[in-house]
């Protein structure tokens, strides 16, 4: 197994932030500096900044009710930061980061390539959100958000759109664009008061109050793993 896939299973970081490390000669392989794509295997001592890396752990994935006010950054110097609220290892990764006055479904996990195949859009997985804004909308503005609007100097995809109430919309996003759904609705000329996301994949809020979190359980950690696949990517 090559050393960067191997940092990522053990829930250290990214098969690219791995790499990184590496190149800055923070990571050690019995002893001495280890190199790009160096394959390691049973018996190997990987060590980060002096710190041994026991190998792969037990794969694991929380489903965090983030509350609106709590900021997705393990900083402890930044006023409301995860850690502070939710008293997890903080080698969870966070899937999917939700901005400071967002709420809704926060999945943490140990794996880090799972990280990065959760948001590459070329796997389609959805996040679906539910929206409350200042004015009410009207049916063209909502079309016209579904079928794409420019944003950040680029053109969101496509997407389902969902009337709830007069001023209040669900949608359904694969892409992850920095405050994508305020911003859609900015170019429209309304602004939103209150976002939640519900859904991540097959992964539902559910019944889980603000501040509460649970482990995903062995049925959705299954279906997880099948879909993350490589083979599970569209292809044009």
């Amino acid at each position: 197994m090559r050393i960067n896939k191997f940092l990522s299973q053990s829930g250290v970081c990214s098969k690219r932030q791995a790499d990184r490390l590496i190149l800055a000669g923070e990571v050690t392989v019995n002893g001495k500096k280890a190199e790009v794509g160096l394959k390691v295997g049973d018996g190997d001592e990987i060590a980060v900044n002096g710190r041994l890396i026991l190998g792969e752990p037990e794969m694991r994935v929380v489903l965090y009710h983030k509350p609106r006010g709590v900021v997705c950054t393990h900083d402890r110097s930044v006023e409301g930061n995860l850690p502070s609220q939710l008293p997890l290892d903080d080698k969870l990764m966070v899937v999917g980061r939700l901005d400071k006055d967002s709420e809704g479904l926060l999945l943490l996990t140990n794996q880090g390539e799972w990280v990065n195949r959760i948001l590459q859009p070329s796997f389609e997985h959805p996040k679906r959100y539910r929206v409350w804004l200042e004015r009410p909308i009207c049916d063209a503005s909502l079309a016209q958000m579904a079928a794409g609007v420019e944003i950040l100097g680029q053109r969101t995809l496509p997407c389902p759109i969902h009337r709830l109430a007069e001023n209040a919309f669900e949608i359904v996003l694969i892409q992850g664009l920095n405050r994508q759904i305020r911003r859609m609705v900015k170019s429209v000329g309304n602004r939103v008061e209150r976002l939640i996301r519900v859904e991540i994949m097959h992964f539902s809020l559910g019944e889980l109050e603000p501040g509460e979190w649970r482990n995903a359980d062995f049925a959705e950690i299954a279906q997880l793993q099948e879909s993350l696949q490589p083979d599970s990517a569209k292809c044009d």
